[in-house]
């Protein structure tokens, strides 16, 4: 339909799909160049870094230094150590992708990780590339490779890098998309499905794993019978008190309003067995739990058993922007439009008294 005045054109100037998809070309194409001149920066500053080191190394070294909590004597850094950043012994082993910082912190405060030969308990302790570190014996060392892996976990597997039993891990499913060392990001029940990230960045999933990220997670739960409206509305509320404290959840839905043994249930929290509890508590048995979303990361188009890379504006989304997915209702909305609840319903969230987080300028 021509409109009869053109006075209005320039507002109504409509992208078309070829104006669309040129932009996210171009959005692409940027962000492959800021990569690319990331990783020039970096070997920039090492080509500097050895340059420093050559004209350093004819110093005397330096004297162990002994701690004073523990009595431990640390090991003296190196020449190169005034010259190439120095980083925390659990974020080093974090950057290796054996583990997250905060599994890595343990490692090292139970005496299993050497430096240079010598036993190391403090996490916070200094080191450098060139130093020899060991974790059980084995020595590890930094990958600037990351990999982000989208794991549609089945049941039967556990979510560990290994399993003393010898039981299935999801490690056996991913062997084929990289040769990196990779990790589960957070944990999966053994008869738990769905939505599972596997990486080697420790930061990444240090920050997914922290409580106060509050990262969202949709599931599709199967229970034995019908949920009853009166255990609906406590659920809602949070009036479900577990040994561990009260039980609050972001949204509830019946996922079909014909079959209320069906529920779909968005929640933050990452206790242990959190859904499962809640539910065992008021007199159901868990008959299925599927989770459909994990900081804003779905299943869709991945088999069951089967896996994807991350896209890189997913990896974006998940580094800087996951604020974003904090505190947001988004996913538990969109899925219960999905599955068609017209009952689906708010909970009442409790108040809390906390301080908004500042905004960078």
């Amino acid at each position: 339909m021509k409109r009869k005045t053109d006075n209005f054109s320039k507002f109504y100037n409509k992208k078309n799909n070829a104006a669309i998809k040129e932009a996210f070309r171009q959005e692409k194409k940027a962000a492959k160049k800021e990569r690319k001149q990331s990783i020039d920066r970096y070997f920039d500053e090492r080509r500097k870094n050895r340059n420093t080191i050559e004209k350093t190394a004819g110093r005397a070294p330096e004297k162990p230094v002994v701690s004073r909590k523990t009595g431990t004597t640390i090991p003296a850094p190196s020449a190169a150590a005034t010259a190439l950043e120095q980083l925390p012994l659990n974020k080093y082993i974090a950057h290796s992708g054996i583990c997250s910082r905060r599994d890595a912190a343990g490692l090292v405060r139970d005496g299993k990780v050497t430096v240079n030969g010598q036993l190391i308990t403090e996490p916070g302790t200094k080191v450098v590339p060139s130093d020899t570190v060991k974790v059980n014996g084995k020595k590890i060392t930094i990958s600037h490779n990351f990999v982000y892996i989208l794991l549609n976990k089945p049941k039967d597997y556990i979510t560990t890098a290994d399993d003393p039993q010898g039981r299935r891990t999801v490690l056996d499913l991913v062997r084929r998309a990289t040769s990196e060392r990779v990790f589960p990001v957070g944990r999966l029940d053994r008869n738990t499905s769905g939505v599972l990230l596997l990486t080697n960045d420790g930061d990444l999933a240090q920050k997914l794993a922290h409580p106060s990220h509050e990262i969202k997670k949709v599931y599709h739960v199967v229970l034995d019978k019908p949920l009853t409206h009166a255990d609906f509305e406590k659920v809602a509320a949070g009036d479900v008190a577990l040994e561990d404290g009260a039980a609050h959840v972001d949204a509830i839905a019946y996922a079909d309003p014909k079959d209320r043994t069906q529920i779909g249930l968005e929640i933050h929290s990452g206790r242990n067995r959190i859904v499962r509890r809640i539910f065992e508590h008021l007199g159901y048995d868990v008959r299925g739990l599927d989770r459909v979303m994990y900081a804003g990361l779905t299943k869709k188009n991945v088999q069951r058993g089967k896996w994807r890379l991350l896209s890189e504006k997913e990896i974006r989304v998940l580094k800087y922007l996951n604020s974003s997915i904090r505190g947001s209702s988004a996913p538990a909305k969109e899925w219960a439009a999905a599955q068609a609840a017209p009952s689906a319903k708010r909970p009442r969230a409790p108040k809390r008294h906390r301080p908004k987080p500042s905004r960078p300028d």
